[in-house]
């Protein structure tokens, strides 16, 4: 088991709080654009994004996480009858973009508990090292 550097477990929460925090500005952008068809008819509308996460090692050895890239989601689009609509087909239909609020909503509640799981590393570290600090000056 590698041992973990001075600022170590600090730092290694502090890579995945920029981590998580990325991937929910990603997910924000999802939500925003969970409409967003094309302008006309067929083009493609939004296509979700999605997170790519990969171990970052770090100055001391130790290995975090961090967002290596941003990657489009493949899945197929929905597509809905709307005859009126500017982007619609010769069939009345349009593509609407293959985001689903719920697994989007999903998706952020768990980037938010990992957020705050490593949002407590950071402060049971800072709490530690006062109290530490206190013991020293007794």
């Amino acid at each position: 088991m590698a041992k973990i550097g001075e600022g170590g477990v600090a730092a290694i929460a502090a890579q995945a709080l920029k981590a998580q925090q990325a991937r929910m500005r990603i997910i924000a952008e999802n939500l925003a654009n969970a409409d967003s068809t094309g302008a006309k008819a067929g083009a493609d509308p939004y296509r979700r994004q999605v997170a790519v996460f990969q171990p970052l090692k770090l100055a001391d050895g130790s290995v975090s996480v961090h967002m290596a890239r941003v990657a489009a989601d493949t899945s197929a689009f929905k597509q809905e009858y709307q005859p009126g609509h500017p982007a619609a087909n010769a069939a009345g239909y349009v593509q609407m973009p293959n985001v689903s609020s719920l697994i989007e909503a999903l998706d952020m509640k768990q980037a938010q508990r990992a957020y705050e799981a490593n949002l407590n590393v950071l402060e049971n570290q800072d709490a530690i090292e006062k109290r530490t600090l206190d013991l020293i000056k007794k």
